[in-house]
């Protein structure tokens, strides 16, 4: 990583970060920079690192070592306005509507009430406004959590584990509210342990793993889905020499008598078929063992 320069279209910059529980090391030597627009995804299982290093990044905690900076700047309080951020549960008052609720956020954000209607508009809560707290759905809780974050209109949206706990119509909810802010072009930080989901939200992706960064980049490049096809032919020794030389499979081994390879990226498994035809050899084995997101994943924070 070149950590040293700061890029002006990087919106945070974070250099060596780490922070320490007693014995346990929570994050070490995270270095990652997040550019104006990105929907970034800090993907890992519970315990990974992801809740600290949000919590110090929106200045919850204080890590031991290391620096980050916002906006090309050192972290300050006039960043706050810039940055909306959702960690953990939101609180809010059961017996009191979801206006006043805002209204009791917007007084500590020393915003201005005006702001209310257009984020409960934005988080669709807005005919909701005059409910009490405890008779929404967790879906809406946490869509008025993410409305809380939203007052003032910050650039960065600093999202931790947004669906966690919820059904399947409050995830679909909440994911829908976020794209919606991303189409706006804010940026958006999202912490989450959900594979699925970091896929359907983000560009960028990070992964980490009990504290260590494992792997950083876009969302294709990370979470690539190379295709594993199985086959053979009558003379796999021609076909396998054929198939390298056009570049249309990648690593390729013999297995159990059959030929195993990685097809080239863009490339389908009927291309492989056809090519094999077109040059004179007929393939009569052939199979995708296609290697899924999930297991990708898995592999990499074993």
């Amino acid at each position: 990583m070149h950590t040293s320069i700061i890029h002006m279209s990087n919106i945070l910059e974070i250099q060596q970060l780490s922070k320490s529980y007693r014995s346990v090391k929570a994050i070490k030597n995270l270095s990652i920079h997040i550019e104006h627009g990105q929907a970034f995804g800090l993907l890992g299982p519970n315990g990974s690192g992801k809740t600290t290093t949000l919590s110090i990044l929106t200045g919850i905690l204080r890590q031991d070592t290391g620096t980050f900076s916002w906006f090309g700047e050192v972290p300050n309080p006039r960043q706050r306005t810039r940055i909306g951020s959702l960690i953990e549960t939101p609180h809010f008052y059961p017996y009191l509507n979801l206006e006043k609720n805002l209204r009791i956020i917007c007084t500590i954000k020393n915003i201005g009430f005006d702001d209310i209607e257009r984020v409960l508009k934005e988080t669709r809560l807005f005919e909701r406004r005059k409910s009490r707290f405890k008779t929404l759905s967790l879906g809406m809780k946490q869509r008025l959590g993410i409305a809380a974050a939203l007052l003032g209109d910050p650039q960065v949206l600093v999202l931790d584990e947004p669906t966690n706990g919820l059904d399947p119509e409050g995830i679909a909810e909440v994911r829908e509210t976020i794209i919606d802010q991303v189409e706006k072009g804010k940026t958006l930080i999202l912490a989450s342990h959900i594979l699925s989901e970091v896929e359907k939200i983000c560009s960028h992706v990070a992964i980490l793993k009990n504290g260590d960064l494992l792997a950083a980049g876009s969302v294709k490049e990370i979470l690539t889905e190379e295709e594993v096809v199985e086959f053979s032919s009558s003379d796999n020794v021609k076909l396998l020499k054929l198939l390298e030389k056009n570049n249309v499979v990648t690593e390729a081994r013999k297995e159990n008598g059959v030929l195993v390879a990685l097809l080239q990226p863009g490339m389908k498994i009927g291309d492989l078929n056809t090519f094999a035809f077109g040059n004179g050899v007929v393939i009569d084995h052939l199979v995708s063992r296609k290697k899924s997101l999930e297991a990708q994943f898995l592999e990499l924070v074993k």
